[in-house]
């Protein structure tokens, strides 16, 4: 059965949506160092709602939003940013236009900027009582374009990570460097855009970050959708 909103007619949407969840991954448009396409993060939350959707039959997925809050990343060729406040209200108007077919919505953001602005729309929606979750991939290990990531795209688009072109960034810890970042953003403190190092990452590990991020999705939405029993 087909569960891509994108793909259905409108009356074959009507027929599923009262028993079915709306999962919207959400994403960026930013560099990722010299290796990994702007897509990335949203390559990664696609991934996600698509393997959700293939593990539960009342899911289904909507077109991925692929662009964000990364003004971090202004100054590297390619970055678009939309800011905290335009994705606040889009995620807010969005999800009160899904409301009018759906129970239920599940966002999937893979962008680290977006997660105070899409916390923050949430709390407004569900202050107007509609049913909104949030989940955000965490993993430890390197916060952007490094050997995390790089598995994962390897496992998901191997033919788009330029690998001859992966060179380490800065390695610090993030809690060392997350002052600077807030000032200057990832410019003040790597040229290459890269925090951590890619180097010596593999589609193997990728499939077992992505294996592990996708439990802890399912159990996530398994409790907001199905409380325990009494």
């Amino acid at each position: 059965m087909m569960a891509r909103l994108a793909e259905l007619t409108s009356p074959e949407i009507s027929l599923r949506a009262t028993t079915s969840v709306l999962a919207i991954p959400i994403g960026s448009t930013e560099q990722h160092g010299p290796h990994l396409p702007m897509s990335t993060d949203t390559d990664i939350a696609a991934a996600l709602c698509e393997r959700l959707r293939s593990a539960r039959d009342d899911v289904l997925v909507a077109p991925a939003l692929p662009y964000g809050s990364s003004g971090e990343h202004a100054g590297f060729p390619g970055t678009l940013s939309i800011g905290q406040t335009a994705l606040e209200l889009l995620i807010v108007e969005l999800c009160r236009s899904a409301f009018d077919t759906f129970d239920r919505v599940l966002l999937v953001s893979a962008h680290g900027g977006n997660t105070e602005p899409i916390n923050r729309a949430v709390r407004l929606l569900r202050s107007e009582s509609r049913d909104v979750y949030l989940f955000c991939p965490r993993w430890q290990g390197d916060p952007h374009a490094g050997h995390q990531e790089t598995s994962m795209l390897l496992a998901l688009a191997p033919e788009r990570v330029r690998m001859d072109h992966a060179i380490a960034g800065d390695t610090r810890p993030l809690a060392e460097i997350m002052p600077l970042l807030r000032i200057g953003g990832v410019r003040a403190v790597t040229e290459t855009g890269i925090l951590g190092d890619p180097t010596a990452a593999e589609p193997e590990a990728g499939h077992r970050l992505l294996e592990t991020l996708t439990a802890a999705l399912l159990d996530d939405v398994s409790a907001w959708l199905e409380p325990a029993m009494p």
